[in-house]
Protein backbone atom coordinates (compact mmCIF):
# COMPACT_ATOMS: atom_id res chain seq x y z
CA UNK A 1 0.00 0.00 0.00
CA UNK A 2 2.96 2.52 0.82
CA UNK A 3 4.51 1.41 -2.39
CA UNK A 4 1.61 2.01 -4.50
CA UNK A 5 0.93 5.87 -2.71
CA UNK A 6 4.78 6.55 -3.24
CA UNK A 7 4.38 5.62 -7.15
CA UNK A 8 0.91 7.79 -6.90
CA UNK A 9 3.16 10.83 -5.28
CA UNK A 10 5.88 10.60 -7.69
CA UNK A 11 3.40 10.35 -10.97
CA UNK A 12 1.52 13.75 -9.03
CA UNK A 13 5.62 15.78 -8.30
CA UNK A 14 6.32 14.92 -11.92
CA UNK A 15 3.19 16.74 -13.22
CA UNK A 16 3.64 19.43 -11.26
CA UNK A 17 7.21 19.93 -12.35
CA UNK A 18 6.07 19.78 -15.83
CA UNK A 19 3.08 22.11 -15.83
CA UNK A 20 5.51 24.28 -13.63
CA UNK A 21 8.43 23.36 -16.20
CA UNK A 22 6.43 24.36 -18.83
CA UNK A 23 4.59 27.98 -16.96
CA UNK A 24 8.27 28.82 -16.50
CA UNK A 25 9.03 28.51 -19.85
CA UNK A 26 5.92 30.33 -21.41
CA UNK A 27 6.71 33.25 -18.55
CA UNK A 28 10.06 33.72 -19.58
CA UNK A 29 9.49 33.93 -23.44
CA UNK A 30 6.57 35.97 -22.60
CA UNK A 31 9.10 38.42 -20.84
CA UNK A 32 12.12 38.47 -23.33
CA UNK A 33 9.60 38.44 -26.27
CA UNK A 34 7.92 41.51 -25.11
CA UNK A 35 11.29 43.68 -25.34
CA UNK A 36 11.72 42.36 -28.95
CA UNK A 37 11.12 45.47 -31.26
CA UNK A 38 11.20 43.56 -34.82
CA UNK A 39 12.66 45.50 -38.16
CA UNK A 40 14.00 48.70 -36.61
CA UNK A 41 12.51 52.20 -38.87
CA UNK A 42 15.01 53.47 -41.04
CA UNK A 43 14.49 56.62 -43.68
CA UNK A 44 13.87 55.96 -47.32
CA UNK A 45 12.26 52.97 -46.28
CA UNK A 46 9.32 50.65 -47.77
CA UNK A 47 6.34 48.99 -45.96
CA UNK A 48 6.12 45.21 -47.61
CA UNK A 49 2.58 44.73 -47.38
CA UNK A 50 1.29 40.67 -46.90
CA UNK A 51 -1.55 40.48 -44.83
CA UNK A 52 -1.20 36.66 -44.72
CA UNK A 53 -1.57 36.56 -41.27
CA UNK A 54 -3.99 38.90 -40.74
CA UNK A 55 -7.93 38.06 -41.00
CA UNK A 56 -9.82 39.56 -38.07
CA UNK A 57 -10.91 42.88 -37.93
CA UNK A 58 -10.08 43.17 -34.59
CA UNK A 59 -7.04 40.52 -33.26
CA UNK A 60 -9.02 40.72 -29.91
CA UNK A 61 -7.54 40.78 -26.03
CA UNK A 62 -7.90 39.48 -22.67
CA UNK A 63 -9.44 40.82 -19.48
CA UNK A 64 -6.89 39.22 -17.68
CA UNK A 65 -3.34 39.54 -19.33
CA UNK A 66 -2.23 36.32 -18.84
CA UNK A 67 -4.28 35.07 -21.40
CA UNK A 68 -2.68 36.61 -23.67
CA UNK A 69 0.24 34.50 -23.70
CA UNK A 70 -1.29 31.50 -24.13
CA UNK A 71 -3.40 32.86 -27.19
CA UNK A 72 -2.62 31.64 -30.87
CA UNK A 73 -4.21 34.63 -31.95
CA UNK A 74 -1.92 36.98 -33.91
CA UNK A 75 -1.70 40.78 -32.01
CA UNK A 76 -2.36 42.47 -35.05
CA UNK A 77 -6.36 43.42 -36.36
CA UNK A 78 -7.03 44.76 -39.48
CA UNK A 79 -8.20 47.66 -38.34
CA UNK A 80 -5.08 48.43 -36.82
CA UNK A 81 -3.21 48.14 -40.33
CA UNK A 82 -5.49 50.33 -41.85
CA UNK A 83 -4.53 53.22 -39.00
CA UNK A 84 -0.61 52.56 -40.03
CA UNK A 85 -1.32 53.04 -43.44
CA UNK A 86 -2.81 56.05 -42.49
CA UNK A 87 -0.03 57.47 -40.45
CA UNK A 88 2.67 55.95 -42.99
CA UNK A 89 1.07 58.27 -45.13
CA UNK A 90 2.57 61.11 -43.07
CA UNK A 91 6.06 59.43 -41.60
CA UNK A 92 8.80 60.78 -43.60
CA UNK A 93 10.73 57.98 -43.22
CA UNK A 94 8.26 55.93 -45.40
CA UNK A 95 8.30 56.33 -49.21
CA UNK A 96 6.07 53.90 -50.32
CA UNK A 97 4.43 50.42 -50.08
CA UNK A 98 5.43 47.28 -51.90
CA UNK A 99 2.00 44.56 -52.56
CA UNK A 100 4.68 41.47 -52.41
CA UNK A 101 3.08 37.92 -53.83
CA UNK A 102 0.13 39.06 -50.97
CA UNK A 103 -2.13 36.39 -49.80
CA UNK A 104 -3.81 37.51 -47.81
CA UNK A 105 -7.37 36.04 -46.17
CA UNK A 106 -9.21 39.49 -46.23
CA UNK A 107 -12.91 39.41 -47.61
CA UNK A 108 -14.50 41.53 -50.19
CA UNK A 109 -15.58 45.07 -48.16
CA UNK A 110 -11.85 44.58 -46.29
CA UNK A 111 -10.14 44.46 -49.40
CA UNK A 112 -12.06 47.67 -50.64
CA UNK A 113 -11.17 49.40 -47.29
CA UNK A 114 -7.60 48.32 -47.63
CA UNK A 115 -7.68 50.07 -51.04
CA UNK A 116 -9.62 52.94 -50.11
CA UNK A 117 -6.08 53.60 -47.35
CA UNK A 118 -3.85 52.61 -50.43
CA UNK A 119 -5.61 55.41 -52.25
CA UNK A 120 -5.19 57.72 -49.98
CA UNK A 121 -1.69 56.90 -49.37
CA UNK A 122 -0.92 57.83 -52.61
CA UNK A 123 -2.38 60.98 -52.60
CA UNK A 124 0.38 61.95 -50.26
CA UNK A 125 2.93 61.26 -53.35
CA UNK A 126 4.58 58.31 -52.25
CA UNK A 127 4.05 55.34 -54.10
CA UNK A 128 2.09 51.89 -54.27
CA UNK A 129 3.96 49.12 -56.15
CA UNK A 130 2.75 45.65 -56.52
CA UNK A 131 3.99 42.33 -58.06
CA UNK A 132 3.18 38.57 -58.07
CA UNK A 133 4.20 35.45 -59.46
CA UNK A 134 0.32 35.02 -60.05
CA UNK A 135 -3.07 37.11 -59.71
CA UNK A 136 -5.81 35.50 -58.13
CA UNK A 137 -8.99 37.59 -58.50
CA UNK A 138 -9.90 39.04 -55.42
CA UNK A 139 -5.57 39.54 -55.01
CA UNK A 140 -5.67 41.68 -58.48
CA UNK A 141 -8.54 43.33 -57.20
CA UNK A 142 -6.40 44.91 -54.14
CA UNK A 143 -3.01 45.37 -56.23
CA UNK A 144 -5.22 47.29 -59.20
CA UNK A 145 -4.40 50.08 -56.81
CA UNK A 146 -0.92 50.38 -57.11
CA UNK A 147 0.70 52.68 -59.64
CA UNK A 148 2.57 50.03 -61.16
CA UNK A 149 1.73 46.31 -61.27
CA UNK A 150 4.45 43.88 -61.98
CA UNK A 151 3.94 40.11 -63.10
CA UNK A 152 6.08 37.36 -63.13
CA UNK A 153 7.00 36.06 -67.36
CA UNK A 154 5.39 32.65 -66.35
CA UNK A 155 2.81 33.74 -64.38
CA UNK A 156 -1.19 33.92 -64.58
CA UNK A 157 -3.93 36.33 -64.44
CA UNK A 158 -7.51 35.11 -63.27
CA UNK A 159 -9.74 37.87 -64.25
CA UNK A 160 -13.40 35.82 -65.23
CA UNK A 161 -16.33 37.23 -63.60
CA UNK A 162 -18.08 35.96 -60.50
CA UNK A 163 -19.66 32.61 -59.74
CA UNK A 164 -21.01 31.04 -56.95
CA UNK A 165 -21.69 26.85 -56.40
CA UNK A 166 -24.58 25.50 -54.12
CA UNK A 167 -24.31 21.99 -52.90
CA UNK A 168 -28.23 19.75 -52.92
CA UNK A 169 -28.84 16.95 -50.77
CA UNK A 170 -32.25 15.75 -51.74
CA UNK A 171 -31.57 12.46 -53.47
CA UNK A 172 -28.61 11.95 -50.50
CA UNK A 173 -31.15 11.93 -48.11
CA UNK A 174 -33.41 9.42 -49.98
CA UNK A 175 -30.79 6.88 -50.28
CA UNK A 176 -29.01 7.03 -46.68
CA UNK A 177 -32.89 7.61 -45.15
CA UNK A 178 -31.27 11.13 -43.02
CA UNK A 179 -33.36 13.64 -43.66
CA UNK A 180 -33.08 17.39 -41.98
CA UNK A 181 -36.46 18.69 -41.22
CA UNK A 182 -36.53 22.50 -42.07
CA UNK A 183 -38.79 24.80 -40.69
CA UNK A 184 -38.16 28.44 -41.77
CA UNK A 185 -39.79 32.21 -42.68
CA UNK A 186 -38.46 33.51 -46.27
CA UNK A 187 -38.68 32.53 -49.51
CA UNK A 188 -35.12 33.83 -49.81
CA UNK A 189 -34.16 31.74 -46.68
CA UNK A 190 -32.27 29.25 -49.03
CA UNK A 191 -29.84 28.24 -46.30
CA UNK A 192 -32.23 25.20 -46.09
CA UNK A 193 -32.86 25.06 -49.60
CA UNK A 194 -30.46 22.37 -50.30
CA UNK A 195 -32.03 19.89 -48.24
CA UNK A 196 -35.46 20.66 -49.96
CA UNK A 197 -34.70 20.47 -53.49
CA UNK A 198 -32.57 19.20 -55.97
CA UNK A 199 -32.27 22.49 -58.25
CA UNK A 200 -32.24 26.15 -57.02
CA UNK A 201 -35.46 27.68 -56.68
CA UNK A 202 -36.48 30.68 -58.83
CA UNK A 203 -35.86 32.94 -55.72
CA UNK A 204 -32.54 32.14 -54.85
CA UNK A 205 -31.21 31.91 -58.13
CA UNK A 206 -32.48 35.42 -58.63
CA UNK A 207 -30.84 36.92 -55.59
CA UNK A 208 -27.78 34.87 -55.92
CA UNK A 209 -27.01 36.55 -59.34
CA UNK A 210 -28.27 39.97 -58.21
CA UNK A 211 -25.98 39.75 -55.33
CA UNK A 212 -22.78 38.67 -57.59
CA UNK A 213 -23.79 41.79 -60.01
CA UNK A 214 -23.57 44.04 -57.64
CA UNK A 215 -20.42 42.93 -56.20
CA UNK A 216 -18.90 43.00 -59.09
CA UNK A 217 -19.92 45.92 -60.58
CA UNK A 218 -18.18 47.70 -57.51
CA UNK A 219 -15.21 45.41 -58.08
CA UNK A 220 -14.88 46.93 -61.90
CA UNK A 221 -15.67 50.17 -60.88
CA UNK A 222 -12.61 50.19 -58.61
CA UNK A 223 -10.63 48.64 -60.84
CA UNK A 224 -11.93 50.43 -64.13
CA UNK A 225 -10.77 54.01 -61.76
CA UNK A 226 -7.32 53.02 -60.89
CA UNK A 227 -6.85 51.44 -64.22
CA UNK A 228 -8.44 53.84 -66.67
CA UNK A 229 -10.39 50.89 -68.45
CA UNK A 230 -14.12 51.32 -69.00
CA UNK A 231 -16.17 48.93 -67.31
CA UNK A 232 -17.55 47.74 -70.49
CA UNK A 233 -13.49 46.90 -71.31
CA UNK A 234 -13.47 45.03 -68.35
CA UNK A 235 -16.46 42.66 -68.98
CA UNK A 236 -15.21 42.14 -72.57
CA UNK A 237 -11.68 41.11 -70.95
CA UNK A 238 -13.53 38.76 -68.16
CA UNK A 239 -15.86 37.24 -70.25
CA UNK A 240 -13.49 36.25 -72.93
CA UNK A 241 -10.93 35.21 -70.64
CA UNK A 242 -8.88 38.21 -72.39
CA UNK A 243 -6.21 38.08 -69.71
CA UNK A 244 -5.39 34.65 -69.07
CA UNK A 245 -1.00 35.02 -70.26
CA UNK A 246 1.04 38.45 -68.94
CA UNK A 247 1.44 38.96 -72.23
CA UNK A 248 -2.43 39.10 -72.43
CA UNK A 249 -3.04 40.63 -69.32
CA UNK A 250 0.08 43.64 -70.65
CA UNK A 251 -1.87 44.14 -74.00
CA UNK A 252 -5.41 44.64 -72.25
CA UNK A 253 -3.40 47.16 -69.87
CA UNK A 254 -4.18 45.53 -66.49
CA UNK A 255 -0.58 45.39 -65.20
CA UNK A 256 2.18 47.63 -66.33
CA UNK A 257 5.51 45.34 -66.79
CA UNK A 258 5.88 41.44 -67.02
CA UNK A 259 9.24 41.00 -65.28
CA UNK A 260 10.88 38.66 -62.27
CA UNK A 261 11.31 39.87 -58.83
CA UNK A 262 14.72 40.95 -58.93
CA UNK A 263 13.29 43.51 -61.63
CA UNK A 264 10.54 44.79 -59.51
CA UNK A 265 13.37 45.46 -56.68
CA UNK A 266 15.79 47.27 -59.05
CA UNK A 267 12.57 49.48 -60.06
CA UNK A 268 12.18 50.25 -56.31
CA UNK A 269 15.53 50.95 -55.91
CA UNK A 270 15.13 53.91 -58.82
CA UNK A 271 12.21 55.33 -57.50
CA UNK A 272 14.11 55.09 -53.73
CA UNK A 273 17.42 56.83 -55.36
CA UNK A 274 19.50 53.91 -53.68
CA UNK A 275 21.89 51.79 -55.57
CA UNK A 276 21.47 49.13 -57.66
CA UNK A 277 24.42 47.05 -55.83
CA UNK A 278 22.35 48.04 -52.55
CA UNK A 279 19.50 47.07 -50.56
CA UNK A 280 16.85 49.00 -50.14
CA UNK A 281 15.42 49.80 -46.47
CA UNK A 282 12.23 47.49 -45.79
CA UNK A 283 9.81 46.70 -43.23
CA UNK A 284 7.23 44.12 -43.05
CA UNK A 285 3.61 45.73 -42.67
CA UNK A 286 3.53 43.83 -38.92
CA UNK A 287 6.40 45.36 -37.83
CA UNK A 288 5.16 48.74 -38.52
CA UNK A 289 1.77 48.55 -37.40
CA UNK A 290 3.06 46.95 -34.30
CA UNK A 291 5.19 49.99 -34.03
CA UNK A 292 2.65 52.41 -34.24
CA UNK A 293 0.72 50.58 -31.60
CA UNK A 294 2.98 51.29 -29.00
CA UNK A 295 3.70 54.71 -30.20
CA UNK A 296 0.78 56.09 -30.73
CA UNK A 297 0.20 59.78 -30.22
CA UNK A 298 -1.76 60.73 -26.70
CA UNK A 299 -4.60 62.90 -27.28
CA UNK A 300 -5.02 66.08 -25.28
CA UNK A 301 -8.42 65.17 -24.48
CA UNK A 302 -9.89 62.68 -22.09
CA UNK A 303 -12.92 61.92 -24.85
CA UNK A 304 -13.20 58.36 -26.11
CA UNK A 305 -15.19 56.32 -29.35
CA UNK A 306 -15.46 52.86 -28.32
CA UNK A 307 -14.94 50.43 -31.28
CA UNK A 308 -16.84 47.07 -30.40
CA UNK A 309 -15.95 44.66 -32.68
CA UNK A 310 -18.64 41.71 -33.36
CA UNK A 311 -17.13 39.09 -35.45
CA UNK A 312 -18.28 35.42 -36.71
CA UNK A 313 -20.94 33.46 -35.86
CA UNK A 314 -23.47 34.30 -33.56
CA UNK A 315 -23.74 31.64 -30.76
CA UNK A 316 -24.06 31.98 -26.65
CA UNK A 317 -21.95 32.20 -24.59
CA UNK A 318 -18.81 34.04 -24.01
CA UNK A 319 -17.51 34.64 -27.34
CA UNK A 320 -13.91 35.07 -28.91
CA UNK A 321 -12.42 36.71 -31.83
CA UNK A 322 -13.91 33.95 -34.31
CA UNK A 323 -17.46 34.01 -32.50
CA UNK A 324 -20.26 36.64 -31.35
CA UNK A 325 -21.31 35.91 -28.03
CA UNK A 326 -23.91 37.63 -25.51
CA UNK A 327 -21.38 37.90 -22.45
CA UNK A 328 -18.29 39.77 -23.87
CA UNK A 329 -20.94 41.66 -26.39
CA UNK A 330 -23.25 42.88 -24.04
CA UNK A 331 -20.50 43.31 -21.48
CA UNK A 332 -18.61 45.93 -23.82
CA UNK A 333 -21.58 47.92 -24.60
CA UNK A 334 -22.82 47.82 -20.64
CA UNK A 335 -18.77 49.34 -19.39
CA UNK A 336 -19.05 51.57 -23.03
CA UNK A 337 -22.25 53.16 -21.78
CA UNK A 338 -21.64 53.57 -18.46
CA UNK A 339 -18.00 54.80 -19.23
CA UNK A 340 -18.48 59.01 -19.06
CA UNK A 341 -15.61 59.20 -21.13
CA UNK A 342 -16.71 57.49 -23.99
CA UNK A 343 -18.79 59.97 -26.01
CA UNK A 344 -20.16 57.50 -28.73
CA UNK A 345 -19.81 53.65 -29.77
CA UNK A 346 -18.70 52.20 -32.92
CA UNK A 347 -20.10 48.56 -33.35
CA UNK A 348 -18.06 46.78 -36.22
CA UNK A 349 -19.98 44.19 -37.62
CA UNK A 350 -18.47 40.85 -39.57
CA UNK A 351 -21.11 38.33 -39.24
CA UNK A 352 -23.74 36.25 -41.22
CA UNK A 353 -25.67 35.73 -38.58
CA UNK A 354 -26.32 32.67 -36.32
CA UNK A 355 -28.54 31.80 -32.59
CA UNK A 356 -31.41 34.23 -33.19
CA UNK A 357 -31.91 34.43 -29.31
CA UNK A 358 -28.38 35.38 -28.91
CA UNK A 359 -29.04 38.34 -31.46
CA UNK A 360 -31.99 39.43 -29.61
CA UNK A 361 -30.20 39.96 -26.67
CA UNK A 362 -27.77 41.86 -28.24
CA UNK A 363 -29.92 44.28 -29.98
CA UNK A 364 -32.03 45.16 -26.80
CA UNK A 365 -28.36 45.88 -25.48
CA UNK A 366 -27.76 48.56 -28.32
CA UNK A 367 -31.18 49.83 -27.69
CA UNK A 368 -30.31 50.72 -23.94
CA UNK A 369 -27.18 52.10 -25.21
CA UNK A 370 -28.70 54.37 -27.96
CA UNK A 371 -30.80 56.12 -25.32
CA UNK A 372 -27.32 57.05 -23.71
CA UNK A 373 -25.25 57.43 -26.29
CA UNK A 374 -24.88 57.69 -30.14
CA UNK A 375 -24.59 53.99 -31.58
CA UNK A 376 -22.79 53.72 -35.36
CA UNK A 377 -22.49 50.44 -37.19
CA UNK A 378 -20.16 50.06 -39.55
CA UNK A 379 -20.55 46.86 -41.64
CA UNK A 380 -17.29 44.43 -42.79
CA UNK A 381 -17.53 41.96 -45.17
CA UNK A 382 -20.94 40.59 -43.91
CA UNK A 383 -23.65 41.98 -41.50
CA UNK A 384 -26.25 39.41 -42.48
CA UNK A 385 -29.50 37.42 -40.95
CA UNK A 386 -28.64 38.05 -37.24
CA UNK A 387 -25.58 40.38 -38.01
CA UNK A 388 -28.05 42.26 -39.43
CA UNK A 389 -30.44 41.86 -36.31
CA UNK A 390 -27.89 43.72 -34.19
CA UNK A 391 -27.07 46.36 -36.28
CA UNK A 392 -30.99 47.81 -37.56
CA UNK A 393 -31.60 49.82 -34.30
CA UNK A 394 -28.15 51.81 -34.63
CA UNK A 395 -28.68 56.07 -35.28
CA UNK A 396 -26.65 55.27 -38.25
CA UNK A 397 -25.36 52.41 -40.17
CA UNK A 398 -22.55 52.15 -42.64
CA UNK A 399 -21.44 49.58 -45.35
CA UNK A 400 -18.87 49.33 -47.90
CA UNK A 401 -20.85 48.73 -51.90
CA UNK A 402 -19.81 45.24 -51.52
CA UNK A 403 -20.43 44.28 -47.82
CA UNK A 404 -23.60 41.42 -48.03
CA UNK A 405 -26.07 42.23 -45.67
CA UNK A 406 -30.11 42.11 -45.23
CA UNK A 407 -31.35 38.14 -45.12
CA UNK A 408 -34.00 38.81 -42.82
CA UNK A 409 -35.53 35.76 -41.91
CA UNK A 410 -35.64 32.70 -39.74
CA UNK A 411 -35.52 28.90 -40.17
CA UNK A 412 -34.91 26.20 -37.70
CA UNK A 413 -33.48 22.64 -38.97
CA UNK A 414 -33.07 19.48 -37.15
CA UNK A 415 -31.65 16.14 -38.52
CA UNK A 416 -33.97 12.75 -38.45
CA UNK A 417 -32.81 9.23 -38.88
CA UNK A 418 -36.20 7.32 -38.68
CA UNK A 419 -35.79 6.11 -42.22
CA UNK A 420 -31.93 5.08 -41.56
CA UNK A 421 -32.89 3.09 -38.41
CA UNK A 422 -35.92 1.43 -40.50
CA UNK A 423 -32.97 0.30 -42.67
CA UNK A 424 -30.56 -0.85 -40.24
CA UNK A 425 -33.80 -2.87 -38.42
CA UNK A 426 -33.96 -0.84 -35.10
CA UNK A 427 -37.83 0.32 -33.67
CA UNK A 428 -38.25 3.28 -31.29
CA UNK A 429 -41.12 3.30 -29.56
CA UNK A 430 -42.64 6.38 -27.16
CA UNK A 431 -44.20 6.20 -24.19
CA UNK A 432 -45.76 9.62 -22.45
CA UNK A 433 -48.28 11.26 -19.89
CA UNK A 434 -49.00 14.23 -21.93
CA UNK A 435 -49.92 14.55 -25.72
CA UNK A 436 -46.33 17.25 -26.04
CA UNK A 437 -44.57 15.57 -23.31
CA UNK A 438 -41.59 14.23 -25.42
CA UNK A 439 -39.22 16.34 -27.11
CA UNK A 440 -38.38 16.21 -30.84
CA UNK A 441 -36.55 12.80 -31.37
CA UNK A 442 -34.00 12.50 -34.06
CA UNK A 443 -35.51 8.64 -34.32
CA UNK A 444 -39.37 9.03 -35.18
CA UNK A 445 -41.15 11.30 -37.78
CA UNK A 446 -41.71 14.98 -36.34
CA UNK A 447 -45.08 14.96 -34.49
CA UNK A 448 -47.14 17.39 -36.14
CA UNK A 449 -48.09 19.07 -33.18
CA UNK A 450 -44.44 20.08 -33.04
CA UNK A 451 -44.02 21.04 -35.70
CA UNK A 452 -47.13 23.15 -35.47
CA UNK A 453 -45.08 24.88 -32.43
CA UNK A 454 -42.18 25.24 -33.84
CA UNK A 455 -43.20 27.27 -36.73
CA UNK A 456 -45.31 29.35 -34.51
CA UNK A 457 -41.62 30.17 -32.82
CA UNK A 458 -40.32 30.86 -36.06
CA UNK A 459 -43.27 33.24 -37.12
CA UNK A 460 -43.38 34.86 -33.89
CA UNK A 461 -39.13 35.08 -34.11
CA UNK A 462 -39.46 36.46 -37.60
CA UNK A 463 -41.96 39.40 -36.85
CA UNK A 464 -40.50 40.41 -34.00
CA UNK A 465 -36.88 40.87 -36.52
CA UNK A 466 -39.05 42.55 -39.11
CA UNK A 467 -40.76 45.17 -36.25
CA UNK A 468 -37.30 45.64 -34.93
CA UNK A 469 -35.65 46.80 -38.10
CA UNK A 470 -39.05 48.25 -39.13
CA UNK A 471 -38.59 50.43 -35.59
CA UNK A 472 -34.88 51.17 -36.41
CA UNK A 473 -35.20 51.74 -40.08
CA UNK A 474 -38.28 54.03 -39.65
CA UNK A 475 -40.28 52.35 -41.54
CA UNK A 476 -43.36 50.02 -42.27
CA UNK A 477 -43.83 46.78 -41.45
CA UNK A 478 -45.10 45.81 -45.03
CA UNK A 479 -42.38 47.58 -46.72
CA UNK A 480 -39.47 45.75 -44.55
CA UNK A 481 -41.69 42.37 -44.97
CA UNK A 482 -41.41 42.96 -48.40
CA UNK A 483 -37.64 43.34 -48.90
CA UNK A 484 -37.03 40.88 -46.33
CA UNK A 485 -37.87 37.50 -46.91
CA UNK A 486 -34.65 35.92 -46.16
CA UNK A 487 -33.16 37.81 -49.10
CA UNK A 488 -29.90 39.05 -49.21
CA UNK A 489 -28.02 42.01 -50.64
CA UNK A 490 -24.72 43.82 -51.27
CA UNK A 491 -24.20 47.03 -49.53
CA UNK A 492 -24.73 49.29 -52.89
CA UNK A 493 -28.25 47.51 -52.74
CA UNK A 494 -29.39 48.00 -49.21
CA UNK A 495 -28.11 51.60 -49.42
CA UNK A 496 -30.90 52.17 -52.33
CA UNK A 497 -33.43 50.40 -49.85
CA UNK A 498 -33.06 52.12 -46.87
CA UNK A 499 -31.46 48.85 -45.18
CA UNK A 500 -27.96 51.42 -44.26
CA UNK A 501 -27.37 54.83 -44.72
CA UNK A 502 -23.72 55.37 -46.05
CA UNK A 503 -21.14 53.90 -47.65
CA UNK A 504 -17.84 53.96 -46.17
CA UNK A 505 -15.47 51.82 -43.91
CA UNK A 506 -14.86 52.05 -40.32
CA UNK A 507 -13.13 55.52 -40.05
CA UNK A 508 -15.85 57.06 -41.35
CA UNK A 509 -17.95 55.26 -39.24
CA UNK A 510 -16.12 56.29 -36.19
CA UNK A 511 -15.79 60.33 -37.67
CA UNK A 512 -19.34 59.64 -37.66
CA UNK A 513 -20.13 58.90 -34.13
CA UNK A 514 -17.82 61.86 -33.03
CA UNK A 515 -19.96 64.32 -35.43
CA UNK A 516 -23.15 62.70 -33.40
CA UNK A 517 -21.25 63.19 -29.93
CA UNK A 518 -20.08 66.58 -31.01
CA UNK A 519 -16.42 65.96 -29.89
CA UNK A 520 -13.34 66.63 -32.46
CA UNK A 521 -10.53 65.89 -30.25
CA UNK A 522 -10.57 61.97 -29.18
CA UNK A 523 -8.94 58.98 -29.38
CA UNK A 524 -10.76 55.18 -29.73
CA UNK A 525 -10.54 52.19 -27.09
CA UNK A 526 -11.39 48.74 -28.53
CA UNK A 527 -13.30 46.15 -27.04
CA UNK A 528 -14.37 43.63 -26.15
CA UNK A 529 -11.99 41.98 -23.86
CA UNK A 530 -13.05 38.11 -23.40
CA UNK A 531 -12.68 36.32 -20.44
CA UNK A 532 -11.88 33.55 -20.81
CA UNK A 533 -9.33 30.80 -18.43
CA UNK A 534 -6.95 28.04 -18.98
CA UNK A 535 -9.13 25.51 -20.34
CA UNK A 536 -10.25 27.76 -22.70
CA UNK A 537 -6.88 28.51 -24.47
CA UNK A 538 -5.43 25.35 -23.68
CA UNK A 539 -7.28 23.91 -26.89
CA UNK A 540 -5.63 26.44 -29.23
CA UNK A 541 -2.38 25.61 -28.00
CA UNK A 542 -0.22 23.34 -30.49
CA UNK A 543 -0.41 20.35 -27.99
CA UNK A 544 -4.43 21.11 -28.05
CA UNK A 545 -4.80 21.08 -32.00
CA UNK A 546 -2.63 18.66 -33.21
CA UNK A 547 -5.62 16.68 -33.95
CA UNK A 548 -7.06 19.24 -36.16
CA UNK A 549 -3.58 19.26 -37.84
CA UNK A 550 -3.14 16.07 -38.38
CA UNK A 551 -6.66 15.76 -39.86
CA UNK A 552 -5.74 19.10 -41.95
CA UNK A 553 -2.33 17.21 -43.50
CA UNK A 554 -4.22 13.82 -44.38
CA UNK A 555 -7.38 14.98 -46.12
CA UNK A 556 -6.39 18.64 -47.31
CA UNK A 557 -7.06 21.85 -46.72
CA UNK A 558 -10.27 22.36 -48.82
CA UNK A 559 -11.96 19.11 -47.34
CA UNK A 560 -10.95 20.15 -43.89
CA UNK A 561 -13.10 23.02 -44.63
CA UNK A 562 -15.86 21.36 -46.09
CA UNK A 563 -15.88 19.17 -42.63
CA UNK A 564 -15.39 22.58 -40.59
CA UNK A 565 -18.56 23.46 -42.21
CA UNK A 566 -20.51 20.61 -41.60
CA UNK A 567 -19.62 20.42 -38.00
CA UNK A 568 -20.54 24.20 -37.80
CA UNK A 569 -24.54 23.06 -39.37
CA UNK A 570 -24.25 20.22 -36.67
CA UNK A 571 -22.98 22.52 -33.44
CA UNK A 572 -25.88 25.12 -34.34
CA UNK A 573 -29.00 24.71 -31.91
CA UNK A 574 -32.22 26.58 -31.71
CA UNK A 575 -34.01 28.70 -34.36
CA UNK A 576 -31.17 30.55 -36.68
CA UNK A 577 -31.02 34.05 -38.08
CA UNK A 578 -28.66 32.74 -40.41
CA UNK A 579 -27.09 33.82 -43.86
CA UNK A 580 -28.15 31.18 -46.70
CA UNK A 581 -25.10 30.46 -47.69
CA UNK A 582 -20.47 31.71 -47.88
CA UNK A 583 -19.73 33.14 -50.45
CA UNK A 584 -15.71 33.24 -51.23
CA UNK A 585 -14.06 34.79 -54.00
CA UNK A 586 -10.58 33.75 -55.10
Amino acid sequence: MKFLSNVIATVVGLFVFLMLFFFGIVFIGAIFGGETEGEALKTNSVIELNLEDVKYDYAGKYKDPWMSFFSEEKNIGFSDVINAIDVASIDDNIKGISILNNNSQLGMAQSKELRNALENFKKSGKFVMAYANSYSQKEYYLNSVANSIYLNPVGEMDFKGLSSEIMFFKDLQEKTGVKMEVLRHGKYKSAVEPFLENKMSDANREQTTALLQSIWNSVCADISKSRKISTAKLNEIANGLLARTPEMAKQQKLIDQIAYEDVYHNDIKKALKVSPDKDYNKISINDYTNKMITTSIVSESDDKIAVIYAQGEIQSGEGDVNTIGEGSMRRSLQEARKDKKVKAIVLRIDSPGGNALTSDLIWREVELTKKIKPVVVSMGNYAASGGYYIACNANTIFAESNTITGSIGVFGILPNFNQLTKKIGINIEQVKTHQNAANYSPFVPMDENFKTVTLESIEHIYKTFVSHVAQGRKMNFATVDSIAQGRVWSGAEALKIGLVDKIGGLNAAIVEAARLSKTSNYTTQNYPEYEKDLDDVFAKLPFGSSKQNIIKEEIGIENYQLLQQVKKFQSRKGIQAMMPFEISIY
